[in-house]
Parts: C-alpha cells; sequence; structure tokens
C-alpha cells in the first residue's frame, strides 16, 4: 500500500454518510432482542447466521452476523476495535422514549452526556459493543469558538432530566 504522506490527505466527497454497520455477535436471538425489541429496529431480512435490520425502510442500518463469532467470548478490554455504533435519534422526545425501552430491559446506562451539540446514552449491547444513542441539538445551538470552529465537549448529563424534559 502506498500511503500519502499525511500534509497530503485529500477529502472525502461531503455527500459521503455511513450506511450501516455490520456487527459480529455470538448468538443470533439475544442480539435481536436487544436491537429489535429493545431499540425498535424492524427486521428486514434472516438468513443463515444473520439478519439486517432498519429503522423504517431503509434495507439495513445494522447488520447482525455470527459467521465467525458463534458462542464466542466478548472482547477483552484493551484490544482493538469498534468503539461504539451511534445512532442518531431525529427528536428529543424518540431519545427520551429509547431510554424509557432500556429502563425496561433493565439495561444499564454506561454514561449519559451533553457534547454540546448533542445528547447521548452510552450503553452495550449483549455482546459488548459499545452503542451510543444521540440527538443532536439543531445546528445554530451548537457551541463555536470567537472564530467560528465547533467546540464539542464532554459534561455529564441527568438521563432523568431527559425523561422529564420529554
Amino acid at each position: 500500500m502506498n500511503a500519502r504522506h499525511p500534509r497530503e490527505h485529500a477529502e472525502i466527497h461531503s455527500g459521503v454518510s455511513v450506511g450501516h454497520v455490520n456487527l459480529k455477535v455470538s448468538d443470533l436471538d439475544r442480539a435481536l432482542t436487544f436491537w429489535r425489541d429493545v431499540l425498535g429496529f424492524r427486521v428486514h431480512q434472516r438468513i443463515p447466521g444473520g439478519a439486517f435490520l432498519a429503522a423504517g425502510n431503509y434495507h439495513h442500518h445494522i447488520a447482525l452476523n455470527t459467521w465467525e463469532s458463534l458462542g464466542g467470548p466478548r472482547p477483552p478490554v484493551g484490544t482493538t476495535g469498534l468503539y461504539h455504533v451511534a445512532i442518531l435519534y431525529p427528536e428529543r422526545a424518540a431519545l427520551a422514549d429509547a431510554l424509557r425501552r432500556l429502563r425496561g430491559a433493565d439495561i444499564a446506562l454506561e454514561g449519559a452526556f451533553d457534547h454540546g451539540v448533542n445528547l447521548s446514552l452510552c450503553l452495550r449491547d449483549p455482546d459488548g459493543n459499545g452503542v451510543e444513542l444521540y440527538w443532536d441539538r439543531p445546528e445554530a445551538e451548537w457551541p463555536r469558538t470567537s472564530d467560528g470552529k465547533l467546540m464539542m465537549s464532554m459534561h455529564s448529563m441527568d438521563a432523568e432530566q431527559l425523561l422529564n424534559d420529554a
């Protein structure tokens, strides 16, 4: 591979977006209970050892598979891999509803944060994959420096307040 010098990087097209994530899981039915029954993604197709799930009618946002991981252990802490999958909710009330679903399923949060640009809830799926559920504030409210650069932060947020405000 012929890597370019870091100062000579080419920017990706501004219209590019992340289409889906494919997660290795150890137990497909257990993973479906979380992604489908708790978070509410719709199963569009099941295949041997896997499933495709989406919000709405998109072909899939989340793919789950056991092809290399059936019955496998969680990855050990301190190793490389996916840090988290981030699920963007269209409105604050929808994020609060997700929190209600998590509470109803006795799924604990690892943290709740106000990043200035968004509010986020952090947790783990049954296979230990990090999951961030978040809602973006309107872009006009995003904090910026005096020269207009985006200024994100990481402050703890009271998840109960999210529920109370919804």
